[in-house]
């Protein structure tokens, strides 16, 4: 069973000071106010105590008169008590105070509180008492999340400027990340995720990932078997000031090694005879050759390409013409006179398809010695374009050696060119040459990197045969057929404008479509603020409705913030909260919808509503727990500010 809230509770800034706002459970509540009573903190205060990154308590009284902030979630006869301390600043308090209690226990007094739960473990907690399960891994794109409460949340919250957004459909969904995770976690909570069948996905999409991070550690571990750029800088430095002998090929990096230390070892003395080849201009001219021989490969590559799908289209025409041949061959040759041809049928003499017969099999024969050729050509040439990659992958490994030397080279020559004497030049060669020695001592103590290729590759395997089939997909849109119709009937209850139409959730878009004769219509294109917030309400009281029918791990609550909003003037001052005519009608229509969905589950489903309209209507007026109106009337009591004062 996963939860509802049971209250809300706010602790100020003296010890006695406890302010409890209760709701109940399994009910329709609304709390109606004038504005700057804190209606609207009611929301932004449970989505703190559970769990919020930032600090959404909005500056104002609230912020000003409480110390701490608590939320009371009940789930059968267990009850989470979840509290945290307010922030001096807009930076959240990181640690919160969790304490399980009997269901009906009162909160504790504020010296009871122990605020030492780090944020995520305090999630996590969160996250199990809402039966939440954190073992499930979904595959995302980037990573792999469990869900937690903190995704559960989107479905739950409809904030003041998300209740009637034509744009956004989810709570937060317009903030960064957010639109993917509401993707990817709303099966988990409708159910469609197999939770085994999501942990092989997962499983499946590390093993590809470790693939291919893999292959790139074998492939820097076999460049490694040349001499680093560096070194091979070094060793030219050395020949310059005649530390070592000119070399007369690149030496590997055992070798190269062995150069350094003896170049260590010379004498550092006055050099009268300096070569007379630059360093740094070798280097260049072999970068050029370099790149004109990867040039070379490359056009090569796109030469054999070419001839592949060349043959390709060959292979194709000359089976096609085979088939078409073998079905006119039907003459056979007689086996008493190989030069008669014979009818298939009764296989009497046909003298004069006997020349056809011939021409047919002879052909028949051309193309089956063409088509072997061109397919025994054709493995030549894909392992001549598997050949020439790797030419270029060695020359692309060249390239980065040969670009190391140069920067070492240069930088090396910079510091000599300082030194007017020769034989300070050379021992400061001799300096960088042994502290390079030092840190390729430490590499060459590093393991060796095992091949794991073939064990990784064997994984995939067996994880693509243990998955076989992915039916995530059938159920979920089995499980959103069912849902749409929940919305098109809460629609056509709310007597919105193309609700006659079928109604779906468009979970790529995550917006609501209207499938007209005319074509799809999303809710951004449809007018006025009415179906928007029409939209918005049946949507998310289908996916509560699904999920309670479904005992889905979706917190049992749904908290509205100020749905009557579309219906005033952008001037209102709320002096005349009655609305009349058409809008009040259609507002208790609204409500109506809300009623009866809470009543069908009732006890399992609650809707907290915020509201700055106040009707005399039912359901509207029966469902009223908090009235806020007049002087000295809010979330936070009057007595506060006049003490504090």
């Amino acid at each position: 069973m996963t939860c509802q809230i049971s209250s809300i509770v706010l602790y100020g800034k003296q010890p006695d000071q406890v302010e409890i706002l209760p709701f109940t459970p399994g009910k329709l509540s609304i709390v109606t106010g004038d504005s700057r009573t804190g209606k609207t903190s009611i929301a932004t205060i449970t989505d703190y105590c559970l769990g919020s990154t930032n600090y959404p308590v909005k500056a104002g009284v609230v912020r000003d008169f409480v110390q701490a902030y608590a939320v009371q979630l009940v789930a059968g006869d267990r009850q989470l008590f979840t509290a945290r301390p307010a922030s001096a600043t807009t930076t959240a308090a990181p640690r919160l105070c969790l304490i399980f209690q009997p269901a009906g226990s009162p909160p504790p007094a504020i010296d009871e509180l122990d605020f030492t739960i780090p944020l995520d473990v305090a999630r996590n907690m969160i996250t199990e008492f809402c039966g939440i399960d954190r073992s499930v891994r979904i595959p995302t794109r980037g990573t792999v999340l469990n869900p937690s409460i903190r995704h559960a949340l989107f479905f739950c919250f409809q904030g003041q400027n998300e209740i009637a957004n034509p744009e956004q459909l989810f709570h937060s969904q317009g903030q960064e990340w957010r639109s993917s995770a509401i993707r990817d976690t709303l099966p988990y909570f409708l159910g469609a995720v197999d939770p085994a069948q999501a942990e092989l996905t997962a499983r499946l999409k590390t093993a590809r990932q470790d693939l291919k991070a893999h292959a790139q550690e074998l492939a820097e571990a076999s460049r490694r078997t040349h001499a680093p750029g560096m070194a091979r800088a070094l060793v030219a430095e050395a020949i310059q000031v005649q530390l070592l002998p000119p070399q007369p090929e690149e030496p590997d990096l055992p070798t190269t090694l062995a150069l350094l230390s003896e170049a260590i070892e010379s004498a550092p003395q006055n050099l009268t005879d300096l070569p007379s080849e630059d360093p740094l201009a070798l280097l260049e001219r072999e970068r050029e050759g370099l790149r004109t021989q990867y040039n070379r490969i490359r056009a090569q590559i796109g030469d054999l390409k070419a001839l592949l799908s060349d043959s390709g289209d060959y292979l194709g025409a000359a089976r096609d013409q085979h088939d078409r041949l073998a079905s006119l061959g039907l003459f056979t040759i007689r086996p008493d006179d190989p030069e008669q041809a014979a009818c298939p049928l009764c296989a009497s003499p046909v003298t004069s398809a006997h020349d056809i017969a011939t021409q047919i099999r002879d052909d028949l024969a051309r193309l089956d010695d063409d088509v072997e050729f061109v397919s025994d050509d054709t493995a030549r040439t894909r392992t001549l374009i598997e050949e020439a990659h790797e030419q270029q992958r060695d020359i692309n490994a060249a390239l980065v050696r040969n670009r190391q030397a140069q920067q070492e080279l240069a930088a090396g020559m910079r510091q000599a060119n300082a030194l007017a004497n020769q034989a300070l030049r050379a021992a400061s060669v001799q300096g960088r040459i042994s502290l390079y020695l030092e840190t390729a001592a430490l590499a060459q103590t590093a393991p060796a990197v095992r091949d794991r290729t073939a064990a990784l590759t064997q994984l995939i395997g067996e994880l693509e045969d243990a998955l076989g089939e992915d039916t995530q997909a059938d159920r979920l849109a089995s499980f959103l057929s069912r849902i749409n119709q929940k919305i098109t009937t809460k629609a056509r209850a709310l007597r919105l404008e193309h609700s006659e139409h079928p109604i779906r959730l468009d979970l790529v878009k995550l917006t609501v479509v209207a499938d007209t004769p005319r074509g799809p219509v999303p809710l951004s294109d449809m007018g006025s603020g009415e179906n928007w917030l029409g939209y918005h309400i049946a949507t998310l009281l289908s996916l509560h409705e699904w999920c309670t029918e479904q005992n889905r791990p979706l917190p049992r609550f749904l908290i509205l913030d100020q749905p009557s909003q579309v219906y005033f003037p952008s001037d209102y001052d709320g002096t005349a909260p009655e609305l009349l005519g058409n809008d009040r009608n259609m507002l208790l229509r609204a409500y109506q919808v809300i009623a009866d969905t809470v009543e069908l589950l009732s006890p399992g489903f609650q809707v907290i509503v915020i509201e700055h309209a106040d009707l005399d209507g039912e359901p509207f007026r029966s469902a009223v727990v908090r009235r806020w109106r007049g002087t000295g009337t809010g979330l936070v009591p009057n007595s506060w500010i006049d003490t504090a004062g």
